[in-house]
């Protein structure tokens, strides 16, 4: 047989959790078409994979891809450290639906977000339209997507308020939610910690996710509290799981938030421990770092958030409004997840900006900012990046516990996800999270490789068979004959990350190959300008 690809002298990981094999990779027409531990064929490549592992790609379970892949395809961030799927739509947060004659409200909202888009036309409204889009669009990688609650709540009327929905309003969303489902969606995910989707109550999320469930999809959450709450926030997913029948519930990017919470992921566990023991699937994804990112607005208290970004601008240039919101931020509150009392602003550091004003102060935390600035104090610092940036900028927050860290990525029920973006390699973006260029490889390398917290073998099945178990992916996530060859060729003694905090952009080591499709996208570290990537569909 002539292949396209023969992958040779491999040690192989099928990713279900089995020790490795020697053998070798035929590929032909996007498949794999053969594996023997010696192939006799000639083929249009060849690759030597000695003293290295071959694995199935890995696949990115929580991802903030959506906007930048609008923008590009070329997701080098992602193909270089050997993600070959990813999942969009998390925390809520999805382009589609989007109402006939609200694209320009929507343009303007997302833009708020996320300043490169308006760049970008809004030529979709269903959730079938955006994917058809996505799907014009070439892409190093695949892509699958989950419905974001908070299009529903801009679809469905409810918006930036802070009340319940109508009755008509709910099934106003109900209805975007079904649609979306048919149309490929896998599911329904959530971003409770975030206004408006703050504002909602559990009731009224599993009346939704009872849509999803009619469809065998899936409800993944970022729960309303990762801090003094967590453990009732993580309850109230599973309870949101087993109350609307979804197919299985995730937990996004799983945490515990604060150092006066740390060691909390001993309940938290032991939760999804008991929901999956009484036939409730309940799973969690996670990154490998101490630090999260998200937008610096998300300091401040929700009621702030309430009317959208215009009026949060307003409050935040009010005397009387920033005396509450101090007063609520810095001391001790029952009802809400505050970063800065729990962290400290010396663990609070500014990351993406978009002004030349302050992007000198990247990779600062707030204390450090206020000092070099000689501002009256953080909080006042805080304010003035907040109107300088439109409210759209980013920052890092140092809240995690390594024991916390570790402890959840022993669970049999933890996968692995970035939680960033896959984008064009480019300092000029600003600071990102290391996460965007480093999660997988940070695995390979410190946690396997240096620690022997997790054997090699476990850290592959939870980057590519389990996740594609999660998401009901059969032809994806193993090393099998008939499947589509997604395939990464690491170097185990070798693989490291290289992102920091500090120097963000930096692709990774030791993984010289990564196939898509049965298309060789890096080759000896080089990225090729192909585009094998395809939209998946629930």
């Amino acid at each position: 047989m002539r292949f396209d690809i023969l992958i040779k002298n491999g040690w192989l990981l099928d990713g279900t959790g089995n020790p490795w094999f020697p053998g070798e990779v035929g590929i032909k027409d996007g498949k794999i078409v053969k594996i023997l531990p010696t192939i006799d064929g000639s083929a249009k490549k060849i690759i030597d994979a000695s003293g290295h592992i071959v694995c199935p790609g890995f696949i990115d379970m929580h991802s903030h891809s959506d906007a930048f892949s609008l923008l590009t395809g070329e997701m080098e961030s992602y193909i270089r450290q050997g993600i070959t799927t990813c999942v969009n739509g998390q925390c809520g947060s999805s382009l589609a639906p989007i109402p006939k004659g609200r694209e320009a409200e929507a343009k303007n909202r997302i833009t708020d977000e996320f300043p490169p888009f308006a760049g970008v036309e809004i030529t979709w409204n269903t959730f079938a339209s955006y994917l058809d889009t996505m799907d014009k669009i070439p892409c190093f990688i695949n892509q699958a997507y989950f419905v974001g609650f908070d299009a529903l709540l801009f679809a469905g009327q409810p918006g930036e308020e802070d009340r319940p929905p109508t009755s008509e309003e709910l099934e106003s969303m109900k209805s975007y939610l079904d649609e979306s489902m048919k149309a490929g969606a896998f599911g329904l995910s959530t971003g409770l910690l975030y206004p408006p989707q703050a504002y909602s109550k559990t009731k009224e999320i599993v009346q939704l996710a009872k849509v999803a469930a009619q469809h065998n999809g899936y409800y993944f959450s970022h729960i309303r509290n990762e801090g003094d709450s967590v453990v009732d926030s993580v309850k109230e997913c599973i309870e949101i799981t087993e109350q609307s029948g979804c197919v299985g519930g995730n937990i996004s990017h799983h945490k515990v938030s604060g150092r006066p919470h740390w060691g909390a992921s001993k309940k938290t566990l032991t939760l999804i421990e008991d929901a999956n023991n009484r036939g409730v699937s309940i799973t969690c994804d996670q990154y490998p770092y101490n630090r999260g990112m998200t937008s610096l607005r998300t300091l401040l208290p929700p009621w702030v958030h309430e009317g959208g970004i215009e009026q949060l601008l307003i409050r935040i240039q009010n005397p009387k409004d920033l005396k509450r919101i101090r007063k609520e931020m810095e001391e001790k509150q029952s009802e809400w997840e505050s970063f800065v009392q729990a962290n400290g602003y010396d663990h609070i550091y500014l990351a993406q900006s978009y002004t030349d004003k302050w992007k000198p102060y990247q990779a600062k935390s707030l204390a450090k900012i206020a000092q070099m600035t000689g501002s009256a104090d953080e909080f006042s610092t805080l304010i003035e990046i907040l109107i300088d940036e439109n409210a759209a900028c980013y920052m890092t927050v140092e809240s995690m516990g390594e024991e916390d860290i570790r402890r959840i990525m022993k669970s049999r029920y933890q996968m692995f996800g970035t939680d960033g973006a896959g984008i064009p390699y480019n300092p000029d973006l600003g600071a990102v999270h290391p996460r965007f260029y480093g999660t997988f490889p940070r695995v390979l390398g410190k946690y396997v490789r240096e620690e022997q917290l997790l054997t090699l073998e476990e850290a592959i099945r939870k980057m590519t068979s389990f996740p594609a178990q999660r998401l009901g992916l059969k032809d994806r996530g193993l090393l099998r004959e008939g499947i589509w060859a997604d395939i990464v060729v690491f170097n185990p003694n070798t693989v490291a990350d290289k992102a920091t905090f500090e120097q963000s952009h930096a692709f990774p080591e030791g993984i010289p190959h990564v196939i898509v499709n049965g298309e060789l996208v890096v080759e000896q570290e080089t990225i090729h300008k192909v585009f094998p990537g395809k939209v998946l569909r629930h």
